[in-house]
């Protein structure tokens, strides 16, 4: 299936992804979660449903760094119910220019315990799955069972891949973000629907490197952008960077949308 600009997933099916088997099931909101996200509620097409449909959804996300911790942040905000997460290791000092789930008084100290502690205080309602280990083949499938989409925001593509495999292998979708010194990508992939990861990246870039250059403000800006896709993936909002990936050169501030297509004979999704 060709990914061209008048093949996107309608509407309507993204409010498929989005709706439970009963509307019913959907939980209430509390006066007090009323009061939080009554600015939100205020976006057309959202409203109180929206909210709804956020408060009964999970996301999981891999790695809480510097994109993943703000990805996670804006979710927990905007009031997402459930948050499926890992990141191992202890907190470092050269992960406090970005990833601000980390604090200097926790240096030395698992990463995990600091995420779960600041994600918390900004929303004690939150459900959280914490897991202080870093995704891989082992693991994949049965973190992301949890969930109802990922956000991948891993370094490295070993861990990409095998969220990538998960996602296909369980039809959910998957919100696909990196960055590297002033230059983000972002897109949005739908099993079936959509080119999945090993599409258009078959194989890891042999220059890929566990640590590159990064400002805070790049990774932030594109974790950002994660957190609505994934929103508007919920809630049927708005149209989602199907088919296409979302290229951002912050030394510029140029943007472009590069299109995408699923390849037949993908290792990963080309049996769909």
């Amino acid at each position: 299936m060709s990914e061209s600009s008048d093949s996107f997933v309608r509407q309507s099916e993204m409010a498929e992804l989005a709706e439970p088997t009963q509307l019913t099931q959907l939980p209430e909101l509390s006066e007090h979660e009323r009061a939080v996200y009554q600015w939100q509620m205020w976006v057309p097409d959202f409203g109180e449903l929206g909210q709804r449909k956020l408060k009964n959804a999970s996301v999981m996300i891999s790695r809480l760094g510097g994109v993943g911790g703000l990805v996670a942040y804006q979710l927990a905000a905007a009031g997402i119910g459930k948050l499926v997460l890992a990141h191992s290791g202890d907190v470092q000092p050269g992960d406090l220019n970005r990833q601000l789930l980390m604090t200097h008084d926790w240096i030395g100290k698992p990463r995990m315990e600091s995420i779960q502690r600041r994600l918390l205080d900004l929303n004690p309602r939150l459900n959280l799955v914490c897991e202080s280990e870093n995704v891989s083949d082992e693991n994949a499938d049965r973190l992301l069972a949890q969930a109802d989409l990922v956000v991948d925001c891993a370094p490295m593509f070993s861990e990409r891949f095998a969220m990538n495999a998960a996602a296909v292998g369980q039809c959910k979708p998957m919100v696909e973000c990196s960055m590297y010194e002033l230059e983000a990508h972002l897109t949005t992939i739908i099993p079936g629907k959509t080119a999945c990861l090993r599409c258009f990246t078959p194989e890891a870039p042999p220059t890929w490197k566990r640590q590159f250059p990064v400002f805070g403000a790049v990774s932030g800006a594109v974790a950002c952008l994660a957190a609505m896709e994934a929103i508007k993936l919920i809630a049927g909002l708005g149209e989602p960077l199907l088919g296409r990936i979302l290229r951002m050169d912050l030394r510029s501030m140029m943007t472009q949308q590069l299109q995408i297509s699923r390849r037949p004979n993908c290792p990963t999704c080309g049996h769909l």
